[in-house]
C-alpha cells in the first residue's frame, strides 16, 4: 500500500517546526534537491529566453494568471475577475488550464469556474497550445485566460499577471522542495502586473515591505493589492443567504485548499463562534468515510452550521453533514489598490473592430 503524502508534516518540516538530527538531515537533503530543481528551472527559463525552446503564439491575445509558489495564492478568483472584466465588454473568453487534481475529467477549480462563469468555456489538458487552437478555431474565442500559467512558457502570452500571497509571499525564501518557491523571486520581472492577494489580512506596513522585497529582487513592479471578499453564504444547490446569518451561530469549518490559513482568517470576523477548524490536503477527494467523519465531528462540537469553501463544496455536493447544515462561503476578488493599473494592462488586449 502506498502511504499518502502528509502535506501538514512536510510543511512543519520545511518551516523548521520539527527539530532534531533526523529533521535537520531531512532538510539538508531537501536543500540539495532544491538546488537541482533551481538549476533545472534556470536552464528551462534560459532556453525559452534565448529561443532554443519553441513557443506557440495563438492568433488571439493570452492573459496568464500564475504565481511563484506552490499552494493557493488566489489564482481562481483572479481568473474569474479577469474573465468577468472581458465578458462585461462583450468579449468572448475561454479559460485554459492543465487540470491538476482532476476527478472524472474536471478538477475542483474548473468546477468552481464553471459554476460561477456560465458563459465562459473552460478547456483542460496537458497541451495548452492545442487547447488555444481549439478555443480560437472551434469556440471563436477572442481572448484566452491561462490559469496557473506563469511557468507554462510554451504558450506565448500578451500579459503575465503574477500573484503573491500576503500570508506567505516568497515561499519561505527557498526553492522547492526545501521551500515553496517554484522559481526565484527575481522571475517576477517577467510579469507585467504583480497582485498581492489576501492583502487585507496583513497590515499596510507588511504590504509595503513585501513590495519592497519584490522590487529589490525583480526591479520596478506594476503593483496591485486585492482581497478575497466574502460575498454570501451558499448551499450545494446554489441558494444564498446574507453573511449576517453567520453571526451568533456555533460554527465549525473545514477545507482542502492550498492556503487553509487564509480561509480561516477570512472566516474569523464573520463567525461569532468558530469552535473548530479542520484541514485536508489540497485537492482532497472526499470519500463517504470523510463525510461520515465530518458529520460526527460537527455534531461532537455542538455545531449549528458547518462551513467550507466553494472548491470543497463542488466535490461534496451535500446539503448537510448528518443533521448539521453544510454551507460554503462564496468569495469574490476585490481590488483594494491599483485597479487602474490592472485595467490599464487589460485594455490594450480588447478586440479592435
Amino acid at each position: 500500500m502506498i502511504k499518502r503524502f502528509d502535506e501538514a508534516a512536510y510543511l512543519r518540516l520545511i518551516r523548521g517546526e520539527v527539530r532534531g538530527p533526523a529533521a535537520s538531515l531531512a532538510r539538508f537533503g531537501l536543500s540539495l534537491a532544491g538546488k537541482a530543481y533551481a538549476i533545472g528551472a534556470a536552464y528551462r527559463n534560459a532556453a525559452y529566453d534565448s529561443g532554443r525552446k519553441p513557443v506557440y503564439r495563438p492568433e488571439i491575445p493570452v492573459v496568464s494568471v500564475g504565481n511563484l509558489t506552490l499552494g493557493g495564492t488566489g489564482k481562481t478568483p483572479m481568473v474569474e475577475w479577469v474573465s468577468r472584466w472581458f465578458r462585461a465588454r462583450d468579449v468572448r473568453v475561454a479559460i485554459l488550464s492543465r487540470g491538476y487534481g482532476q476527478e472524472n475529467g474536471v478538477n475542483d477549480e474548473a468546477l468552481v469556474l464553471e459554476e460561477n462563469l456560465l458563459d465562459v468555456p473552460h478547456l483542460q489538458g496537458a497541451d495548452r497550445a492545442d487547447l488555444a487552437r481549439r478555443a480560437h478555431e472551434e469556440l471563436e474565442s477572442q481572448i484566452l485566460v491561462l490559469d496557473d500559467g506563469f511557468q507554462h512558457r510554451r504558450l506565448a502570452r500578451d500579459l503575465d499577471i503574477a500573484l503573491l500571497d500576503a500570508l506567505e509571499p516568497f515561499g519561505l525564501g527557498k526553492i522547492f522542495p526545501r521551500g515553496l518557491l517554484r522559481e526565484p523571486v527575481r522571475s517576477l520581472k517577467r510579469a507585467q502586473v504583480v497582485v498581492l492577494s489576501r492583502a487585507d489580512l496583513v497590515e499596510p506596513d507588511a504590504r509595503h515591505r513585501i513590495r519592497q522585497e519584490a522590487e529589490r529582487q525583480a526591479g520596478p513592479i506594476a503593483w496591485v493589492e486585492a482581497r478575497h471578499a466574502p460575498v454570501a453564504v451558499a448551499d450545494a444547490e446554489g441558494q444564498t443567504t446574507d453573511l449576517s446569518t453567520l453571526a451568533g451561530k456555533r460554527v465549525v469549518a473545514f477545507c482542502g485548499i492550498g492556503n487553509p490559513e487564509g480561509f480561516r482568517r477570512t472566516l474569523q470576523p464573520l463567525c461569532g463562534n468558530l469552535v473548530d477548524f479542520k484541514v485536508f490536503p489540497d485537492h482532497h477527494p472526499y470519500s463517504a468515510e470523510d463525510v461520515a467523519s465530518l458529520g460526527t465531528w460537527a455534531q461532537g462540537q455542538g455545531a449549528e452550521l458547518a462551513l467550507t469553501t466553494q472548491k470543497d463544496s463542488v466535490k461534496l455536493r451535500a446539503l448537510t453533514l448528518n443533521s448539521i447544515p453544510l454551507r460554503y462561503l462564496r468569495i469574490g476578488l476585490e481590488v483594494m489598490q491599483g485597479e487602474a493599473t490592472l485595467e490599464g494592462a487589460l485594455e490594450p488586449l480588447l478586440p479592435r473592430e
